[in-house]
C-alpha cells in the first residue's frame, strides 16, 4: 500500500507540474492568436442617413384683433398665435410679421389704417414641439385719421392682415 500511496503523491506532482508548465503556454498561445487575429483583420463599409424631406408647416392665426377702429380711438395690440403642425418634427419660431393685405370697403385702403409696434413682430418663443404653439404681441392697429379728408368709405370695412412666420 505504501507503494500506490507513493504513485499517488507523483502522479499528483507530475499533473501539477503539467499544469505549472500547460497553462502559461495556452495562455501565451492564445493571447498569439487573438494578436494575430485582431491585427490581421480590416474592413470598410459606408451607410446611408437621410433628412426629413420638408420643412414643419406653420399655422398663423391671430387671436386678438382690434374692434371698433375709428377716428380719435387709439390703436389696439394684435396678438398671433403660431402652431406647429408637425406631427414629428420640432421647429423654430422667432418671428412673425404682419402686414395689411386688403381693405373690404370701395374708397377705403390701407393707408386709413396705421399698422405700428414692433414689426416684424418677436417672441422669445424657440423650439416648438410637434403641436406646440407660442404667442407673439406687439403689433397695434388703429384707424389714420387723415385731417381734412373724408373718411366715411371706411365706416364698417374690414380689414384683412395677412401674417408669415419664420
Amino acid at each position: 500500500m505504501t507503494e500506490t500511496v507513493d504513485e499517488s503523491k507523483r502522479n499528483r506532482r507530475t499533473a501539477k507540474r503539467i499544469l505549472a508548465i500547460g497553462l502559461p503556454l495556452v495562455l501565451i498561445g492564445s493571447v498569439g492568436l487573438g494578436y494575430a487575429y485582431w491585427t490581421g483583420a480590416s474592413g470598410t463599409g459606408s451607410g446611408n442617413a437621410t433628412t426629413a424631406a420638408a420643412a414643419p408647416a406653420l399655422t398663423v392665426s391671430s387671436s386678438v384683433v382690434p374692434t371698433n377702429m375709428a377716428p380719435g380711438v387709439g390703436p389696439s395690440g394684435v396678438t398671433v398665435t403660431v402652431m406647429n403642425t408637425s406631427a414629428t418634427q420640432n421647429v423654430y419660431a422667432r418671428q412673425v410679421a404682419v402686414v395689411i393685405t386688403s381693405v373690404s370697403a370701395a374708397g377705403c385702403d390701407a393707408t386709413d389704417y396705421v399698422l405700428g409696434g414692433t414689426l416684424p413682430m418677436v417672441d422669445a418663443a424657440g423650439d416648438l414641439a410637434p403641436g406646440g404653439t407660442a404667442t407673439f404681441t406687439g403689433a397695434t392697429l388703429g384707424f389714420n385719421n387723415k385731417t381734412g379728408t373724408n373718411q366715411d368709405a371706411c365706416k364698417g370695412a374690414t380689414v384683412t392682415l395677412g401674417f408669415t412666420a419664420s
